[in-house]
């Protein structure tokens, strides 16, 4: 007997006894694990294993025809990548260690529960996804080249760390566990999120929820859904977003923000694969790959008492960190160049003439917003555009004297960002050495070097002036 019902990395179970087949085809489909192939004749087992990809074989040892033992003895040594769980009513120890020496990752022994089997096969399947995302991990960190470089499309970059980021995302897409994606805001962690539901190849949809904001009733309607008559005005059943995943992803963001109950209902969510809509009893299983946000820092929130430890654990499997752009500036051109078309096309407007000074000036800025504040800023300078050459008028308004800049050494002082020896130098030395680096980032561009200062152009070069002819009377 043969039930094939799904054909990409199926789940054998194999017994004799049709009516513990469909039992146990039964409990696994209730945990959401629905891609069972059912044998009950072990003659045809050895075959399907040689011609099909197998995630995992559930496999009885006391069978006419071809004993469980002497499957195990065959398929273990050929196709060491696949568990296989012994599942008999032999309750010798001998008995077991002999099913382990020949390679069985488990054993159950019958009657099994049902909480046992689904515990058993699902430690089963997590480890070989860890194993196989291991081995997609090394080899692309030895190759260093992408499998499927269209899935990052929408992401443009050049930097060396982003496409290492690409190599890690690659081999963690297949990955049943949480994804957790942390970083400052603007620097497109949904569209990782988007590129990572493409590579895992899943055929449902990427649904996205941004929880900022939502209290735990609201919450657990958003994700988990509700039954008609759950609460006032549940006129009718509605879907949670989580269900509406379902074969998918679920991008689930700020999740920073979540108070300490709907943390615990995250942590079962993510623990089980299990929900209840508001007003049912029944539970309900998700396959949905969950990928979950943040521009918070999770550690600190942990040691704050604000964020549970367990549940940061549990989303802690695989972390992603896109790098700023101010780290990556490289990319500015590139960037500025897109959202140039895409502005453009937006206010039906040709495309403007960038003047050469504009990456300059922009590779001053620290960019707090990241590539969000960068977009903004070019939308801006295209809506106000009216002649061939675009102005950074604009542009200068948005990077201000005032404007938050990075200071990439910190010292461990708190008090001050800036430390200094024990003779302090005099303020014309202050000022010089000042001058001195706001001409080498911006290139010697004294106009953009004397905004960085905040002084004006005819300011600046008096004082190079000045600098140049007492250096000269030397």
């Amino acid at each position: 007997m043969s039930n094939f019902k799904n054909p990409q990395k199926p789940l054998l179970i194999v017994d004799d006894e049709v009516h513990l087949l469909h039992s146990f085809d039964l409990t696994l489909s209730e945990a959401g694990i629905n891609n069972s192939v059912l044998f009950s004749d072990s003659r045809v087992v050895e075959e399907f294993v040689n011609n099909n990809q197998i995630s995992l074989i559930l496999l009885d040892l006391t069978m006419p025809y071809i004993r469980g033992e002497e499957l195990l003895e065959k398929i273990s040594p050929n196709f060491p990548d696949i568990p296989i769980i012994v599942v008999t009513g032999d309750t010798e120890i001998e008995t077991a260690i002999k099913c382990m020496k020949l390679g069985a990752f488990d054993y159950i022994v019958k009657p099994v529960e049902n909480t046992k089997l689904i515990n058993v096969v699902n430690n089963a399947l997590n480890i070989k996804k860890l194993r196989e995302e291991n081995l997609s991990l090394k080899s692309k960190i030895i190759t260093n080249t992408l499998d499927n470089p269209t899935a990052f499309e929408e992401i443009i970059t050049t930097n060396n760390k982003m496409k290492s980021m690409f190599n890690y995302m690659e081999a963690i897409a297949i990955t049943s566990e949480p994804i957790l994606i942390t970083g400052e805001t603007g620097v497109g962690k949904e569209l990782i999120a988007k590129a990572l539901h493409k590579l895992s190849g899943r055929s449902g949809n990427f649904v996205t929820t941004n929880i900022a904001g939502l209290d735990d009733q609201m919450f657990s309607d958003t994700l988990f859904g509700h039954k008609r008559g759950a609460f006032t005005n549940a006129n009718e059943d509605r879907k949670g977003q989580i269900e509406k995943a379902s074969g998918g992803t679920f991008f689930l963001d700020e999740i920073g923000d979540l108070s300490f109950q709907s943390q615990v209902k995250l942590l079962r969510l993510l623990q089980e694969k299990e929900f209840y809509p508001l007003g049912s009893d029944n539970p309900k299983f998700t396959d949905a790959l969950i990928i979950l946000a943040t521009n918070k820092n999770l550690v600190t929130m942990v040691n704050d008492g604000t964020f549970r430890k367990d549940l940061f654990y549990r989303l802690n499997v695989h972390h992603i960190t896109p790098i700023p752009l101010r780290e990556r500036l490289e990319d500015l051109p590139t960037l500025v160049d897109h959202f140039l078309e895409s502005a453009s096309k937006s206010f039906n407007k040709r495309k403007p003439t960038v003047p050469h000074e504009l990456n300059t000036l922009l590779s001053t800025y620290c960019f707090p917003g990241n590539i969000r504040e960068l977009k903004s800023m070019v939308f801006d300078a295209v809506s106000r555009h009216k002649s061939k050459i675009m102005s950074l008028n604009s542009f200068k308004e948005h990077i201000s004297p005032g404007s938050d800049f990075v200071i990439s050494e910190i010292t461990n002082n708190s008090n001050s960002k800036v430390t200094f020896g024990d003779k302090l130098p005099t303020l014309k030395e202050v000022q010089n050495l000042l001058v001195q680096e706001a001409l080498t980032r911006t290139k010697n561009n004294q106009s953009i070097a004397a905004k960085l200062l905040g002084v004006t152009r005819q300011a600046l070069n008096r004082r190079v002036i000045q600098e140049k002819d007492s250096s000269e009377n030397i």
